[in-house]
């Protein structure tokens, strides 16, 4: 298990945690970060930060300490 954060670009990853709490956890949550769904690494940042990431079709924008609390594993699919 690894932090969302630091997997590749092109890489395909499962959802295996999310670790944040309150407000911000809501929002990974309605943005379909949830357990078991796909997420692919679309591209970084100029400076690295933030990181596009294809979440069910949706292109969304996190920022490293954002990442670093999503849990994932490799996708098998």
């Amino acid at each position: 298990m690894e932090k969302l954060s630091n997997v590749s670009v092109g890489d395909l990853v499962k959802v295996n945690d999310i670790i944040a709490q309150g407000f911000l956890r809501e929002r990974m949550l309605a943005l379909g970060l949830t357990k078991g769904s796909y997420i692919e690494v679309v591209r970084r940042g100029p400076s690295g930060d933030p990181t596009v990431y294809n979440i069910r079709g949706a292109m969304i924008a996190l920022r490293e300490e954002e990442a670093s609390l999503v849990y994932v594993c490799e996708s098998s699919k």
